[in-house]
């Protein structure tokens, strides 16, 4: 039995908690979880008590979670599977983590995929170039630092408002509860400083759409993807629980899988 704690029972998380206790995933059990504000049964106050319940840890809290315990999770001996990838844009972050000795890294691939094609035309390339355009409903990427007209242009939903055009590093650091796709996009083509990324706000947007585009010696990719969005946070697709799960269910090495 493999005993996973979670860090953040927000709107990833409390999924995966609920699941995890309901027995979704075979040999996975859930034993701690730690967040400073939901009272969960299984919650913790401190790390080191998550550290002694756990052989895997999930964290689904955010950038500042991660930064605070990830290298530490690893150099404890647990796995640490990382749902939140856009901190890894931070490159001291991403350094750390790396270099940390003892548990293994994992990171989740949340709301897309097609990474398996992907990375295997890197290597018969490799891809000259990537990029992906994300289109939310317009609320959900409304940020304080944008220009009033912008802000303006969401708030009315006349039309489709592009709220962000450029690379994927910057993406990352505006829109830290969007833009995990592309920080997973980035690690697996190009890098942060060459995927080009859109950001797009559409009051008439029911789901989350991502459209991926790649080519390169091997060929030429799009992917699509659109998901709906988690009724307890529209920034975050209700999928990227799922996807949690999902990478549970393959750490468990089964017999049969793709590869």
């Amino acid at each position: 039995m493999i005993r996973v704690g979670l860090i953040g029972c927000g709107a990833i998380g409390s999924v995966v908690a609920r699941e995890l206790s309901e027995g979704a995933v075979d040999g996975v059990e859930l034993t701690a979880v730690l967040d400073p504000v939901v009272d969960h049964p299984l919650r913790v106050q401190e790390r080191d008590s998550l550290l002694r319940r756990s052989d895997v840890v999930v964290e689904a809290a955010g950038h500042g979670a991660l930064r605070e315990h990830g290298a530490a999770i690893r150099e404890a001996g647990a796995d640490l599977l990382v749902v939140s990838i856009g901190a890894l844009a931070d490159e001291g972050l991403d350094a750390r983590l790396r270099r940390a000795e003892g548990g293994r890294l994992f990171l989740c691939t949340g709301a897309i995929g097609g990474f398996d094609i992907l990375r295997a035309a890197m290597l018969c390339g490799p891809l000259e170039q990537a990029a992906i355009t994300s289109t939310k409903p317009a609320a959900a990427l409304r940020r304080p630092w944008m220009d009033e007209a912008v802000q303006d242009a969401l708030a009315r939903g006349d039309e489709p408002v592009t709220v962000f055009d450029g690379p994927a590093r910057e993406a990352c650091a505006l829109f830290p509860e969007s833009a995990n796709v592309t920080a997973t996009l980035s690690l697996a083509t190009v890098g942060f400083d060459r995927v080009r990324v859109k950001m797009v706000g559409d009051q008439g947007a029911v789901r989350v759409r991502h459209v991926v585009s790649a080519s390169g010696a091997a060929g030429a990719y799009e992917l699509s993807f659109e998901n709906a969005a988690s009724p307890d946070n529209p920034r975050t697709s209700a999928v990227t629980a799922y996807s949690v799960l999902r990478a549970l269910t393959d750490m468990q090495q089964r017999p049969v899988s793709f590869l």
